[in-house]
C-alpha cells in the first residue's frame, strides 16, 4: 500500500522537541538501537585504548604509502569517511577495493611492497565472503590489515593483524545505526592516534553525550516533506559525503523512497538539471569550507522551487529553506551527531510511510555476495 496523505498521518507526528515521538509510534529495534550509539561509541573508546596506541606505533615504524579500504553498503559509506579523514590529516591516498576483482575476476593484488599498504576491513558481521576474500588477497600480497568489526568472532576479526572491535553490540535491526556510528568513531580515533591528535582523542571521548543529545533533535518538518514523495537528492561535502550517502540508503532500505546522494561539488555536474518546483533535496552542512558550499547550492535549489532541508549547527539557512538543528562540534565529528539526529527521524518517517523499519523486504543482515 503506497503512503498515505500527511493529514491522514498527524497522531504519527510531535509539535515540539521536547515530545518523544518514539514512544508515540511502534517500538522498533531500530529506535532502540539508534538510540545506542553514544553507549557504543562509549563502550569502543574505553576498549580500544591500548590497541590503538599499539596500532599507532606499528604505523610509526612502517608507515604505509597507500590505504585501501574494503566494505560493503554502510560500512562502505563509512569508508568514505575514511578516505577524508586519512587524506586530510595524513596525506596518505586512499582508495576502495573492488571486490569483483577477486571473487569474480579472480585477478591478483600486487603491491609493489606490500609492507607499505594498509588495509581497512569495515563490517558489522566480518562474514560477507567477497570482502574476506578481498582482505585475505590484500593480506597475502603484504598488506596490514586492521579490521573495525562488530563480530569479534567473525573470519574478518580472526584474520586481521589489528582488530577494533565496535564493541556497538548485537545490532537485530536490519537497518545499520549504531554500528555505523561506531564505525566513524573508530575511524576518527584510528586517525586520532596515528596522527598524535590529542585534541581529537579529548573530543571522541566527550561524544557519546553528544550522540544521546544528538537523538533528541526535532527533525519532525523532514517527515511531514517526506511522507509522500518518490524521489529526493541527499547532499553533503568533504567529512558529510558519508552521511549524505548513508542517508540516502536508510531512505531506500527503511521506507522504500528513492534517495541519492551527491557531493555539493558532483552535483553541480549535470544531476542539478533534475532539481525542479517542489523537488525534495536534504542537505548536510559541515562547518568548515565544504559547509559553505552546501549552503550555498541548497539556496540555490530553493530559488529553483525545490523543497530544501538543512541540517546545519550554524542556526541560519538561506532563504527558502527550512532549518533542521543540529549540534556544534569540530568539523571532523559534525556528521556523527547529524547521523544520529537523521536515524531517529528516518524511523518515524518509514512508519509513517507504512513500512517496518526492522524488516525491508528482500534485505538480510549479511549480505553473501560473491
Amino acid at each position: 500500500m503506497g503512503p498515505c496523505p500527511v493529514a491522514q498521518r498527524q497522531d504519527l507526528f510531535v509539535t515540539s522537541p521536547t515530545l518523544d515521538h518514539g514512544q508515540r509510534l511502534k517500538s522498533t529495534l531500530m529506535y532502540a538501537e539508534a538510540a545506542e550509539a553514544g553507549a557504543a561509541v562509549g563502550r569502543f573508546m574505553a576498549h580500544n585504548r591500548a590497541e590503538l596506541d599499539r596500532l599507532a606505533d606499528h604505523l610509526a615504524q612502517r608507515p604505509p604509502a597507500l590505504v585501501i579500504t574494503c566494505a560493503r553498503g554502510s560500512s562502505d559509506h563509512a569508508a568514505t569517511y575514511a578516505k577524508y579523514m586519512i587524506e586530510t590529516k595524513l596525506g596518505l591516498p586512499t582508495a576502495s577495493a573492488a571486490f569483483s576483482t577477486v571473487s569474480v575476476y579472480d585477478s591478483p593484488v600486487a603491491h609493489r611492497d606490500g609492507a607499505g599498504v594498509l588495509c581497512l576491513a569495515i563490517s558489522q558481521s566480518g562474514r560477507s565472503p567477497d570482502m574476506l576474500a578481498t582482505v585475505e588477497r590484500q593480506q597475502a600480497s603484504g598488506a596490514t590489515v586492521v579490521a573495525l568489526v562488530n563480530d569479534e568472532s567473525s573470519p574478518l576479526a580472526q584474520m586481521a593483524d589489528f582488530t577494533l572491535p565496535l564493541h556497538a553490540g548485537e545490532e537485530r535491526s536490519v537497518a545499520a545505526t549504531k554500528s555505523y556510528i561506531t564505525s566513524l568513531a573508530g575511524i576518527a580515533a584510528l586517525v586520532a592516534a596515528w596522527s598524535g591528535d590529542a585534541g581529537l582523542t579529548r573530543d571522541l571521548e566527550a561524544l557519546p553525550v553528544q550522540l544521546d543529545a544528538a537523538f533528541t533533535q526535532d527533525w519532525t518538518p523532514l517527515i511531514g516533506g517526506l511522507v509522500d514523495v518518490a524521489n529526493l537528492f541527499i547532499i553533503g561535502r568533504g567529512y558529510g559525503l558519508a552521511i549524505a550517502q548513508e542517508a540516502a540508503l536508510k531512505l531506500k532500505e527503511t521506507s522504500a523512497l528513492h534517495g541519492e546522494a551527491f557531493s555539493a561539488a558532483e552535483v553541480r555536474h549535470g544531476p542539478m538539471a533534475v532539481v525542479r518546483e517542489n523537488f525534495p533535496v536534504l542537505a548536510f552542512a559541515g562547518g568548515d569550507a565544504t559547509g559553505d558550499d552546501v549552503r550555498a547550492i541548497a539556496g540555490e535549489f530553493a530559488m529553483r522551487g525545490a523543497k530544501v532541508w538543512l541540517a546545519d549547527a550554524q542556526g541560519t539557512a538561506p532563504e527558502g529553506v527550512t532549518l533542521l538543528p543540529a549540534l556544534p562540534v569540530r568539523d571532523e565529528l559534525s556528521p556523527l551527531l547529524m547521523i544520529a539526529s537523521f536515524y531517529r527521524m528516518a524511523n518515524t518517517l518509514a512508519q509513517a510511510r507504512g513500512h517496518d523499519p526492522d524488516q525491508p523486504p528482500y534485505l538480510a543482515k549479511v549480505t553473501r555476495t560473491r
